[in-house]
């Protein structure tokens, strides 16, 4: 045998003694080798293809290695498949047997000959599967959490262990004026916290990091900020420490409350101011019902009795009965147009005049002219009207006489008969026309007549149909009430209302007053 073929021989035997060893450590190890021809067929397999991707190394050998990528993998490396260049860390993604994905790690050396033609590659690929899915994971996560920062309703801000900024949300762009780029690596107390603020919060910070508790820290609390400009913010603020890597990161969430305090402030005036009001119209109701009689009226010659129900806790109405003199009675009946506080000033201020009048022995007809021309003014100029019916009995000549500025009518009951007359006399209503005249009419009473003066609220009170009370129920109450005192004929009629609709309070005020002669 020639030299040559001894060494030949050698050479050969070596490199066999060489791909025995290669294999043997293929079968030891957990990584998928390979071997594929220059083409990308593979001409070896360790047995890792199995547990990797469920193959038996002898259903691999002889196919294309872009015949187990999935679909997609498949266009993309084929480059790979006419390239003579080394790789490394290429992610591929296999299918397994059974179907589902899996990724490897691959790398690849060409493998040529002298001349530096290729003969065949060979490589090895790492299961990353498990580790893919967990770095996949963690970035579904990441960008999750960056969408919910980036989205939040609330300024988040992130700072270090020194109290710079790290990160900044769109939110506290919008509440402070400062952009992301210009807000990291400022420091949190010095960009957004007015400087009387700035040694409190240091103070607290290096308390934090001295004792793992501060003032701020896991609470909600409201505070003052600054924005770009200067201008101070309400704001609410919630600190929570995070130790990462043996440091600690702290979270910022703050909203913006400079609206709602100034809406807890508008409450918190309106309620005194209500608890004003309320204490005025107390006042205002002690006050009207001082000025209104307080107990129904006997004597020989009469009885009288009458009622006020204010619609709101003052009312409009107003009626009156007194002796100007021994000898007559007047009796007074009004409604100012509206209810609550107002017209009941000018109620008010309407008893007043007629008191100051009373022992001027005025006819009815004499103080209605005297009230316009005192209230005219007035009333034009809070744009009120006054409607208002006075009647004076002489108790020697049982005579009654009445004058009306566009009030609903009095209505007479005589003694024995079943229906009444309305007491009717022309003049308009107070406060529309400066000069009015008012008619004057007279009526001689006996025993037992009976004389009803109300308010329209009475008649236009309404049930849960809106049907009125009306002028028809009025004069059969009366009627059938006749034997009664006048309180007892007033408390019939108002119950009878109550029942017709249906509740005890009213949309206006209801009055009505009961004179009886005796």
């Amino acid at each position: 045998m020639s030299p040559q073929s001894i060494a030949y021989q050698a050479i050969s035997s070596a490199l066999a003694e060489s791909e025995a060893r290669f294999r043997q450590m293929a079968e030891l190890t957990g990584e998928w080798l390979w071997e594929q021809d220059a083409y990308g067929y593979y001409l070896y397999s360790s047995i890792a293809v199995t547990q990797i991707l469920g193959y038996e190394p002898s259903e691999v050998v002889g196919k294309h290695y872009t015949q187990l990528l999935t679909r997609h993998d498949k266009v993309e490396q084929l480059f790979y498949a006419s390239s003579q260049q080394a790789f490394y860390g290429l992610t591929l993604h296999y299918r397994h047997r059974d179907g589902h994905a899996v990724y490897t790690e691959s790398s690849g050396l060409p493998i040529r000959d002298a001349n530096g033609n290729l003969l065949k590659w060979r490589g090895v690929d790492h299961d990353i599967t498990t580790r893919k899915y967990y770095q996949d994971a963690l970035i579904e996560s990441e960008q999750r959490t960056r969408l919910v920062i980036e989205h939040s309703l609330s300024a988040i801000i992130l700072m270090d262990v020194n109290g710079l900024i790290t990160d900044w949300n769109p939110c506290a762009e919008r509440i402070f004026g400062w952009t992301r780029q210009e807000a990291l690596g400022q420091g949190f107390c010095e960009l957004i916290m007015p400087p009387y603020f700035h040694d409190t919060h240091r103070q607290n910070l290096q308390l934090f990091l001295a004792t793992g508790t501060g003032p701020l820290i896991g609470s909600l609390t409201e505070q003052t900020a600054l924005q770009r400009d200067g201008t101070e913010i309400a704001i609410e603020l919630s600190l929570s420490p995070l130790k990462v890597a043996g440091h600690y990161i702290f979270s910022c969430f703050i909203n913006d409350i400079t609206a709602r305090k100034k809406a807890e402030q508008q409450i918190r005036q309106a309620q005194i101011d209500l608890a004003i009001s309320q204490r005025e119209i107390k006042i205002a109701q002690q006050i009207q019902a001082i000025l209104l009689p307080s107990a129904p009226l006997q004597c020989e010659a009469l009885h009288i009795a009458g009622v006020c129900l204010p619609a709101d806790k003052v009312g409009g109405d107003y009626f009156d009965y007194f002796f100007c003199d021994k000898d007559h009675l007047d009796m007074v009946m009004a409604d100012v147009s509206g209810h609550s506080v107002g017209p009941a000033l000018f109620m008010m201020e309407t008893r007043s005049v007629i008191h100051s009048q009373a022992n001027l022995s005025r006819t009815p007809a004499a103080m209605l002219t005297h009230l316009n021309g005192f209230l005219f003014e007035d009333l034009n100029n809070a744009d009120f009207f006054i409607t208002l019916c006075y009647l004076q009995y002489d108790l020697r000549n049982r005579q009654l006489s009445f004058a009306n500025a566009g009030h609903p009518p009095p209505l007479l009951l005589r003694f024995g008969h079943s229906e009444c007359r309305q007491l009717d006399a022309d003049g308009l209503i107070l406060g529309v026309r400066q000069q009015v005249r008012f008619e004057e009419k007279t009526v001689l009473l006996q025993t037992g007549d009976i004389v009803l003066i109300y308010t329209d609220g009475l008649t236009e009170a309404e049930d849960s149909q809106g049907h009125f009370y009306g002028q028809m129920r009025l004069p059969m109450m009366l009627a059938g009430h006749a034997q009664e005192s006048p309180q007892q004929i007033v408390d019939a009629v108002l119950a009878d209302l109550k029942a017709f609709c249906g509740r005890e309070t009213f949309n206006d005020d209801v009055t009505l007053m009961v004179f009886k002669c005796c």
